[in-house]
């Protein structure tokens, strides 16, 4: 596929997915989310060699939400009583591009840098581990235009920061300062501008350079926000089944007998 609103490039094992279409502050045209679908798609099928990901965006913004005058999940199209509706390319394509990041194999990192708007946050907290510049926002600006949040935000935001912070991002519709998230538990790092990408993509290299566990930790986490404490015994049993047949961790083992560090290989 030859991206226009994308680039992904991958280098020592990471592969980054840079939003690129700055002119709107990376806003989530149906193009770019079809291309950004299709780039994870690659990776997960070893199109591209990785085994971490960055989601990161250029320039000023990560991503400022729905691109209202290109199209996006409130474009007019009708529905059967002639009405607009704005759920449709929800369907058909944000929320795949949401459920692909859900199933990604490999951890994610995502880099906000400015604004992570609407469902531009949404993408944003879809990161294991959630890097903001100082200058980066997490904003639920759907009232602001009579929407309802989508992109997931209704189930993430609950389970990351409680129903009554939730409820105040989406019903007031704040900005959500990078410092004041990191206090909330929205991110795990706020860092300098500066020191952004810098820093997402050591954790990154950290992650890339781990075993196969790592993806199967990030599927088990994943699944235990929908399941009870007996379906999560289960579900650690079968993980700890498949982590224990791989050669990453008959080397972890090894490493640990003879006191060094393990080199991993994702196999």
């Amino acid at each position: 596929m030859d991206y226009q609103k994308i680039r992904l490039t991958a280098e020592d094992g990471v592969a980054t997915i840079t939003l690129a279409d700055p002119t709107t502050l990376n806003a989530a045209s149906m193009d770019l989310a079809r291309e950004v679908t299709h780039a994870l798609s690659a990776i997960a099928h070893g199109k591209i060699e990785a085994r971490a990901l960055i989601i990161t965006g250029e320039g000023r913004g990560f991503c400022s939400g729905a691109n209202l005058s290109g199209g996006g999940p409130a474009a007019r199209e009708l529905d059967v009583d002639g009405k607009p509706d704005a759920g449709s390319a929800l369907e058909t394509v944000y929320n795949p591009m949401m459920t692909a990041l859900r199933d990604f194999p490999y951890p994610i990192v995502t880099a906000v840098n400015g604004a992570a708007a609407g469902v531009g946050c949404s993408l944003a907290l879809m990161g294991d581990m959630i890097v903001a510049g100082q200058s980066g926002y997490f904003l639920q600006a759907f009232r602001r235009i009579g929407l309802v949040p989508d992109g997931g935000s209704t189930y993430l935001l609950p389970r990351l920061i409680g129903k009554a912070r939730a409820m105040e991002m989406m019903l007031l519709g704040d900005k959500i300062p990078a410092a004041k998230a990191l206090e909330w538990g929205l991110v795990n790092r706020c860092v300098p501008d500066g020191e952004l990408l810098a820093t997402a993509t050591a954790i990154a290299r950290e992650l890339s350079s781990g075993p196969v566990a790592l993806g199967v930790i990030r599927k088990l986490v994943w699944e235990s926000l929908d399941t009870d404490w007996t379906g999560q015994l289960h579900a650690e049993r079968k993980a700890q089944k498949i982590a224990g047949k791989t050669e990453d961790f008959i080397e972890g083992v090894s490493a640990f007998l003879q006191k060094r560090a393990a080199v991993f290989k994702g196999r």
